[in-house]
């Protein structure tokens, strides 16, 4: 499995993937999720990836060279002409339907269903920043201020901190430490994330960037970041008090009438059966 994450931001975006596959317990590889097409000065875009190796792999190389006939015009559209990101992403889902053409039906006869799910974002001259996620039909949603961010892969395990921190208004580094907290969390519940870790950062309205990094275990910051978040959630966790049944000795007791159900579940006490 993978994880991957696309942060749409005020002040820029931030993607952010493992690199870890797996087709069973015994059988663990190294493989990128992501890949940046950059014509600087021009357009930027990043291409995250999760699902069917061969599958992405395929949408990966053939997105390159695809091209979109506009119906209207008859002129040929590529990610490296589109004036819209929206137009790129057409592209995008063009690709995994020619993908799928070509090769489902082998697939489906080998047992092996068709299955991958995408995040694209970047931004072209002439509009603002958009983020997607692509689905395995070709079809795509775009983010939005109510959802800043997209997940793809095993992405259970470090939804909650993206929930509780980002907003539009979230910096570019906070954003990038916020990532990196949930793909440690994420880590941390699933062996089948793991490193290297690909991050890249992209500033609003560049066209380029130079915030590319790839970290293993060893980074300085991650390992701080590892230990560190671990360590802060269990101080936050003991500065919680333990549930109390009434207010004795605490003003937020366990048991109360005040509100909520008013009465307790009957409990039933069986009594002893005897043995014969």
């Amino acid at each position: 499995m993978t994880y991957c994450v696309g942060i749409k931001l005020n002040a820029g975006l931030v993607f952010l993937s493992d690199s870890r596959t797996n087709a069973g317990v015994d059988n663990i590889s190294t493989f990128r999720k992501m890949i940046v097409y950059e014509k600087p000065g021009d357009r930027f875009m990043v291409l995250l990836s999760a699902g069917n190796l061969s599958i992405s792999q395929s949408v990966r190389e053939i997105l390159q060279v695809e091209q979109l006939k506009e119906q209207e015009t008859g002129e040929a559209v590529t990610i490296w002409n589109a004036t819209s990101m929206f137009d790129a992403c057409r592209v995008l889902g063009q690709t995994v339907r020619h993908v799928y053409d070509r090769d489902a039906k082998a697939l489906q006869h080998a047992g092996v269903e068709f299955n991958v799910n995408l995040i694209f974002g970047g931004q072209i001259r002439g509009e603002s920043m958009r983020l997607f996620q692509v689905y395995s039909a070709g079809n795509f949603i775009e983010a939005t201020a109510e959802t800043p961010y997209f997940q793809i892969g095993e992405y259970k395990y470090g939804k909650p901190v993206l929930d509780r921190v980002l907003t539009p208004e979230t910096s570019l580094e906070e954003a990038a430490k916020c990532a990196m907290v949930s793909m440690d969390s994420t880590m941390k519940s699933n062996l089948s994330v793991g490193p290297p870790l690909d991050l890249v950062v992209y500033e609003a309205n560049r066209f380029e960037t130079d915030r590319i990094v790839c970290m293993d275990m060893q980074n300085p910051y991650f390992r701080m970041l590892h230990t560190s978040w671990g360590q802060k959630l269990r101080e936050v966790f003991d500065s919680l008090d333990d549930p109390v049944w009434d207010s004795t000795h605490t003003d937020t007791p366990l048991l109360t009438l005040a509100a909520g159900r008013a009465k307790a579940l009957k409990k039933i006490t069986r009594p002893d059966e005897r043995l014969i």
